[in-house]
């Protein structure tokens, strides 16, 4: 009874030892590294050879291996961190880099190559921003992934649409300025949320409401301007669409 008593203990103790290992590491051989220790035990009892001194051993054995592996990982993140910082600094290296060199590249005689020398800068930190956003998104899930590809498709399309062409009557009308609400209550909104799936499903749903009130407000305060507000209503739904789909997919990767 004494030493049954012994091997239930110390197996229960090596049980609790095991998960001292990482994860990925104990899933893969914990349940074969306990077998063998039963078996071994089993074994010993059979024998009638002491618990007590190969328990101890192999406690300390595998007290030894927690530690190597769990050094394995943190070498491993630290080096993953590493390297992913180091990409961030040369991708940004290279974008302020590049905006220097447009001084070099541009003889500045007049606003209009200013303005270009402000527009290529801009674009310029906005690939940065992408490359940012893209290494964010990495982290997150699949789903959360299309839902914010779908609301940044609907966002993009929308400022590219307005700012080309228009959505009500011209591309200089200046009623096209309220759709800089959608943008605002994204914004706002995924701030606050703090980008988590349920806010960010509220918020996108907000900004398809506001995206479909534009071209009411401007039918009723600037009838005048509205003179494609037909149009405008098609438009305003069609983009409407994109964050609706984008708050249902938020919607579900916050399940």
């Amino acid at each position: 009874m004494a030493t049954e008593h012994s091997l239930r203990r110390y197996r229960h103790w090596y049980r609790k030892l095991l998960r001292l290992y990482p994860k990925p590491y104990r899933e893969r051989f914990g349940e074969g590294m306990e077998q063998t220790f039963n078996d071994l035990c089993r074994e010993r009892v059979k024998a009638e050879r002491g618990l007590f001194s190969f328990a101890l051993w192999t406690f300390i054995e595998t007290s030894v291996g927690i530690i190597r592996e769990n050094m394995k990982g943190i070498i491993m993140q630290s080096k993953s961190i590493i390297m992913q910082n180091t990409r961030r600094l040369i991708v940004w290296a290279v974008v302020v880099a590049l905006i220097l060199m447009i001084p070099v590249a541009m003889k500045f005689t007049n606003e209009v190559q200013w303005n270009e020398a402000v527009a290529y800068s801009v674009i310029l930190l906005a690939a940065g921003g992408a490359y940012e956003l893209w290494q964010w998104l990495k982290t997150r899930t699949s789903a959360y992934r299309r839902a914010f590809g779908f609301g940044l498709a609907g966002a993009f399309l929308l400022g590219w649409v307005n700012g080309a062409v228009g959505i009500i009557g011209s591309d200089d009308n200046p009623v096209n300025l309220m759709y800089g609400a959608v943008f605002a209550v994204g914004l706002i909104g995924s701030l606050i949320s703090r980008f988590k799936p349920r806010g960010m499903a509220h918020t996108l749903f907000v900004a398809a409401i506001v995206q479909m009130l534009v071209p009411v407000i401007a039918l009723i305060v600037w009838p005048p301007q509205a003179t494609s507000w037909g149009d405008a209503f098609v438009l305003s739904a069609f983009f409407a669409m994109f964050f609706v789909v984008s708050a249902l997919l938020f919607r579900r990767a916050g399940v």
